[in-house]
């Protein structure tokens, strides 16, 4: 049997999240006004935790297709492309900075960034921008701006290592031998197809809906997924355990990024969350949970699978999180 159809996936996909937000209601309805039926304090909170990330990350999303949508069907062809440079470290250091003009955050990125690919953007380059544009966006500077200010050279040390590792991300990709093999098959194959809009207004607003149809049946099980991930983490590793490591150098940037990647929270209001324990963690284990995190944390490695492969996945990963250390060393040296 053969694919089911975009239209189909989505009714299923709407079927089963409207059946589980009304089981949450139902529960919530159910308990809420009586002891006796209270759920499990642990329970509560996956819940709690897990609605949270959704309801937090949805509209960014939303927001991430809808500007898919519009470089992808409403943009003249190739014209980010072409206003781009030609040399490929610079084409890189100019696609960084895209995020100040599309401030999405990491979860809006990757339909965004997969948007940019059919438009003519290689891999390599699809991974800068997902990487760079949740951290160097006006939004996420001047939050982080707001909670730290100048201090430490946490602000700096968030943008410049924001930089520095999205860029060294996309120089090792843009060395694979076989660029496409980064993506996954059925994406890949997207890439192949030629556009078909129709070429006219019409044309153009029958794509853009089945593009949504298509992307959001596509990203949704993929936040749900990540975001209840998040949520089991984050309430069976207690939290008292992960504060206790703070002040050793080495061990409170890990823990630090270990708690970026578990929380999944979004990068425009992260660095509130961190404020809260600036007190205990060194300035470059702050850094590097306002770096990392933003980059990769459970619910990013969800959304990431709709594009790229679990080896790509796997070593952009790795990748980030060793520059991530040498960068937040370097932050606790000169703070």
């Amino acid at each position: 049997m053969g694919q089911p159809s975009a239209a189909v996936r989505w009714r299923r996909g709407a079927l089963i999240g409207l059946g589980l937000l009304g089981l949450v209601v139902a529960v919530r309805a159910a308990t809420g006004g009586s002891g006796a039926w209270d759920l499990p304090a642990r329970l509560q909170d996956f819940l709690t935790l897990s609605i949270s990330v959704i309801v937090e990350s949805l509209p960014f999303v939303v927001l991430g297709i809808v500007l898919s949508i519009v470089v992808q069907h409403w943009l003249p062809p190739q014209l980010i492309t072409r206003v781009l440079p030609r040399n490929g470290v610079l084409r890189r250091v100019c696609i960084s900075f895209i995020g100040m003009l599309l401030p999405v955050c990491e979860c809006g990125n990757v339909p965004l960034a997969r948007g940019l690919v059919l438009r003519g953007f290689t891999p390599a380059e699809s991974i800068v921008f997902l990487l760079a544009a949740p951290i160097l966006n006006p939004i996420t500077i001047v939050t982080t701006y707001q909670a730290f200010g100048w201090e430490n050279g946490i602000l700096v040390g968030r943008i410049v290592g924001g930089f520095l590792v999205a860029n060294l991300m996309g120089w090792l990709f843009s060395r694979h031998p076989a660029p496409e093999r980064i993506l996954t098959d059925r994406f890949a194959a997207a890439c192949r197809v030629p556009e078909q809009t129709g070429g006219g207004r019409a044309g153009r607003f029958g794509g853009s809906v089945d593009m949504f149809v298509r992307e959001t049946s596509t990203m949704l099980p993929a936040l749900v997924l990540g975001a209840g991930i998040a949520g089991l983490v984050q309430v069976a590793v207690p939290r008292e355990v992960l504060v206790e490591l703070g002040s050793n150098p080495l061990l409170s940037i890990l823990v630090m990024m270990a708690l970026a990647f578990v929380i999944s929270i979004c990068s425009n209001v992260d660095a509130f969350f961190a404020l809260s324990l600036g007190s205990t963690f060194m300035p470059g284990a702050i850094v590097a949970f306002l770096v990392f995190g933003p980059m990769i944390d459970l619910k990013m490695i969800a959304l990431m699978r709709t594009t790229y492969r679990r080896t790509a996945i796997l070593q952009i990963s790795l990748v980030a999180a060793m520059a991530t250390v040498v960068v937040a060393l370097v932050v606790n040296q000169l703070a």
